[in-house]
């Protein structure tokens, strides 16, 4: 699917998303990563959804972002809420939907101006 969107100057935006893949600024990523609007941190949750650990989800409250939306693949699946320990520790809100909607949802909140990342499995 192509997402269409205009583009805030120097920020990544997906600009689509196929089965198993994710495009970014027109960059084609086969694996799973972190998004941010200024930075990709590919191989974020390589292991799959099973092999999450609290770590996984530490990184991300790192770089300071408000909220993370979880795109956890073709379907929905919610992490066993202690995985979030570090998220609700640095007050960081999280929603959780499956990859395609973390996507768009993504895209709009970047538009808005807001500090938000996006960390993408693929199954």
């Amino acid at each position: 699917m192509k997402l269409h969107l205009d583009r805030p100057a120097g920020l990544n935006i997906v600009t689509a998303i196929g089965d198993g893949y994710v495009e970014i600024n027109g960059q084609r990523h086969d694996n799973s990563l972190l998004l941010l609007p200024q930075q990709i941190e590919p191989g974020w949750g390589a292991a799959g959804f099973e092999a999450l650990s609290e770590t996984d989800f530490a990184s991300i409250a790192a770089p300071g972002c408000e909220v993370l939306l979880f795109g956890t693949g073709r379907k929905q699946r919610f992490p066993h809420p202690s995985l979030l320990r570090p998220l609700m520790a640095a007050r960081i809100g999280i929603e959780v939907m499956d990859t395609a909607a973390a996507c768009r949802t993504y895209n709009i909140l970047v538009a808005e101006g807001r500090n938000v990342a996006a960390a993408l499995l693929f199954d």
